[in-house]
């Protein structure tokens, strides 16, 4: 098992927007550590592309997500400037493989997040504002059929997200608290709080911080985390529109092309 390899088999696929099979139909014994270091390749082509990583998202911050894939602990993936879709865009949909949108609350970082013991309390002290968002998946295996090590090594399904409203500070109001309304033509979707990730956005991305110190690397000031989805993710196709009502914080909305 040659981990360049595969991470170039997931960048073809991305840029053919032709899905592939997972890597553990061919490779059972791939494992998490590995894929990360599949994923740092695929992370690494999109550098050298040219790509600024801005950022990250977490992935299964779920209690039932988690229990679902068989899994103990959450995910994640890097997010690079050619992701961002700005507010009042529109998603163009053949950019994808199998485009999926779910409701996020964002954190955009006014310090660097680094080391083993970060707290909620110092990720909600190191952050500026928080955003309204939705994240923009695209799974590069057909019909989202994966294992999570497979999960891992395709960046964690990272293909786009925008943030809406203006803003606000997280000090001055309880996340666990704050409900999310996600709609698609108008119709529910789903309703959920912030106590769906994590027990607590913070606590989601103070996770993240922990689990990257363990790599050597770390958050830095201006990086945009996605905290985790509130609800289960929905397909998209041309015609559709996407809205996510958040209490606080305000709404996001995509129409697709």
């Amino acid at each position: 098992m040659n981990p360049s390899e595969l991470a170039d088999r997931l960048i073809r696929a991305a840029s053919d927007r032709v899905a592939t099979t997972p890597l553990t139909d061919d490779y059972p014994e791939l494992d998490v550590p590995t894929a990360y270091t599949i994923q740092d390749a695929v992370v690494q082509a999109r550098r050298d592309a040219g790509a600024v990583m801005v950022g990250a998202k977490l992935g299964l911050t779920s209690a039932a997500k988690q229990k679902q894939m068989n899994v103990s602990e959450p995910l994640y993936g890097w997010l690079s400037d050619d992701m961002t879709i700005d507010t009042g865009e529109e998603l163009v949909c053949d950019r994808f493989i199998q485009p999926r949108c779910e409701p996020e609350i964002a954190f955009l970082l006014g310090d660097d997040l680094e080391g083993p013991d970060v707290s909620a309390a110092r990720v909600i002290a190191a952050t500026d504002l928080v955003f309204p968002a939705v994240d923009v998946l695209d799974s590069r295996f057909a019909g989202y059929s994966f294992t999570l090590p497979d999960v891992v090594a395709d960046n964690s399904s990272c293909a786009g997200y925008v943030l809406g409203g203006q803003g606000i500070d997280p000090a001055g109001f309880d996340m666990r608290l704050t409900g999310c309304v996600f709609e698609k033509n108008g119709e529910l979707v789903a309703t959920a709080s912030g106590a769906a990730v994590l027990g607590h956005p913070a606590a989601s991305v103070a996770w993240l911080v922990r689990k990257l110190a363990e790599r050597g690397q770390g958050l830095e000031s201006g990086h945009i985390v996605l905290s985790g989805s509130m609800t289960e993710a929905v397909p998209v196709a041309p015609g559709d529109v996407i809205t996510a009502r958040f209490d606080r914080l305000g709404s996001v909305e995509i129409p697709c092309v």
